[in-house]
């Protein structure tokens, strides 16, 4: 009786088993896609960080799991491969992903061996960096910069977050990172696009996995960002000095206001007070 029973649940098991694994590797592709193919490729080439594919043959598996866990840590340790990498990826730091388990860690290591075992991985790199920046992509991009054109997905406003310089009359939110060089900073076209696809940040990290940047609107970004970056230091400073001139002459106004309101009040008590004493 028991053998039949087992012979009937093996096949279930065995279903189930299939039917789980299947849903992790989902879930691992998902966490990749969202948290490292900003940065890194497997078999695609250099972005911001370097190419995944046979990281196992290059670096013990126990290293790749510290790494991934905190780069940070393993960059102070002294660590000459780790330096290394940020030397090629000009001082970016990769910073330490959230929600990170002993679990999802060992379970990225795997992922990446798989599809450093395929001819091509899934995150081989994309081929939308591959086309031309247009001057209509430079005029697109701006608009969604600083508000004027909304996100295919609803997506907040960049310069609600972040400045650049020559927009914005007092110079774009504070809570991200200037912009104006981001385009070298990150390595070019195809690393900026990359990140602007899954943007991988701790704070835009949630954010726009909810509302992704539409494969549209990457493009112009980018166009915009490297006009922005070609921009002479002169216009930077102008942009600056426009800046104080603004906060000069908001402040002259509050204090010109101040003085009307509050000293018309002074003078009407004082007047009240010297014909009550006549």
């Amino acid at each position: 009786m028991n053998s039949v029973i087992m012979k009937k649940l093996i096949p279930i098991l065995v279903l189930g088993l299939m039917w789980t694994s299947g849903v992790i590797s989902q879930d691992v592709q998902q966490f990749y896609k969202q948290n490292c193919a900003s940065c890194h490729t497997i078999g695609g080439g250099r972005l911001t960080g370097p190419d995944l594919k046979n990281i196992h043959e290059r670096k013990d598996e126990q290293w790749i799991k510290d790494f991934i866990e905190d780069p940070l840590a393993v960059i102070n340790s002294g660590d000459l491969y780790a330096r290394q990498i940020v030397e090629e990826s000009r001082g970016v730091i990769m910073p330490k992903v959230g929600g990170l388990t002993p679990f999802i860690i060992q379970s990225l290591v795997d992922f990446i061996k798989e599809e450093s075992a395929k001819e091509k991985s899934v995150f081989g790199g994309s081929t939308l960096a591959d086309s031309p920046l247009t001057p209509s992509d430079i005029v697109k991009g701006r608009a969604l910069f600083v508000g004027e054109m909304p996100f295919e997905n609803n997506g907040p406003t960049c310069i609600a977050c972040h400045s650049i310089a020559g927009e914005g009359k007092l110079g774009g939110g504070l809570l991200g990172p200037d912009l104006t060089d981001v385009y070298g900073r990150l390595g070019g076209k195809t690393a900026l696009a990359a990140w602007l696809s899954s943007p991988a940040s701790e704070t835009m990290g949630p954010i726009y996995a909810k509302h992704p940047i539409d494969e549209s609107e990457v493009l112009p970004l980018v166009a915009f960002f490297k006009d922005k970056a070609s921009m002479n230091v002169a216009e930077a400073g102008m942009h600056d000095f426009n800046f104080l001139i603004f906060g000069f002459v908001g402040l002259a106004i509050v204090l010109i206001l101040f003085d009307l309101f509050w000293g018309n009040r002074l003078r009407s008590v004082r007047r009240k007070m010297i014909k009550g004493n006549l």
